[in-house]
């Protein structure tokens, strides 16, 4: 097994089968998904049973409440965009499940079918980013914590009522708010992670919304510059596994006309402390 980082965020894992991993091959992959935040594994042939054993090696699986599953496959959620369709999922950045108290570890996606063109997926490091900021506004942001929702989103009233044709469901679920801080203590490689995301932090705790805009807007600025980024080209049988405390994600949807078929399982995760806490 060799693994090659791939740029500013993330690394190519060469010569494994996932199907095949044992426990060396996790303690290596372990270690380098703290280092590098997000892993990339091509040529990889992984039926729903192959990738759910490849999860649960990892961890607990986070059975997702919004996403449609794959048919007998509970654990596993399809992220499908048909030919016909405009909108996509995860059509700009954000970080999975920061609105659950204790936001999921990361996401297993598995590229099943992707168009000829387009259809890429960009990933950023929160904890880069956070290491360019001067250090006056870090010891800013370490007092700081952020208020995360998932109602304006998923909820009836969300960004994707109405939009994702039966891909999306069970709004009445999308009741829950968490609180973070907005620097946490990575789990795995200790790094201050920037904590917030333009889906679903809603404002910094005691702050207005109309107070938070200014600094979140900047932040998120921040995260997005090019230094700081990684565009994954998928093919068929590529597997990328991302951290959700030290990344963001977007998919981006230009493959109008074309079918993109992933399953993704995510992992269950811990409570997030702050840079300062044990």
């Amino acid at each position: 097994m060799r693994i090659e980082r791939a740029g500013n965020v993330g690394a190519f894992v060469q010569d494994v089968d996932l199907r095949l991993v044992g426990a060396a091959d996790l303690n290596a992959l372990r270690s380098a998904l703290a280092e590098h935040e997000v892993l990339f594994f091509r040529n990889q042939h992984l039926e729903p049973d192959d990738h759910l054993q490849l999860a649960q090696e990892w961890g607990s699986i986070n059975i997702n409440r919004f996403f449609r599953a794959v048919e007998g496959y509970p654990a596993i959620a399809e992220v499908l965009k048909e030919p016909h369709q405009q909108g996509n999922i995860g059509g700009g950045w954000h970080t999975d499940h920061s609105y659950d108290v204790e936001p999921a570890l990361g996401s297993m996606l598995y590229a099943r079918e992707v168009p000829e063109h387009g259809g890429d997926t960009l990933f950023a490091s929160v904890s880069s980013a956070y290491a360019s900021l001067s250090e006056g506004l870090q010891r800013m942001l370490l007092r700081l914590r952020a208020v995360h929702s998932s109602r304006h989103v998923f909820g009836e009233a969300g960004g994707y009522s109405g939009q994702t044709e039966g891909r999306i469901g069970n709004a009445e679920a999308a009741v829950q708010d968490a609180v973070h801080p907005v620097v946490i203590k990575h789990p795995a490689s200790g790094r201050p992670c920037l904590y917030v995301n333009p889906a679903f932090t809603l404002r910094f705790e005691g702050w207005s919304a109309d107070e938070s805009a200014p600094l979140l807007r900047y932040l998120y600025d921040v995260v997005g510059r090019p230094e700081h980024t990684y565009r994954l080209q998928w093919q068929p049988g590529t597997l990328a596994f991302w951290d959700n405390r030290s990344t963001w994600h977007w998919a981006v949807n230009d493959y109008q006309g074309s079918r993109r078929l992933m399953h993704r399982i995510t992992l269950d995760g811990e409570p997030l402390s702050g840079l300062g806490s044990s």
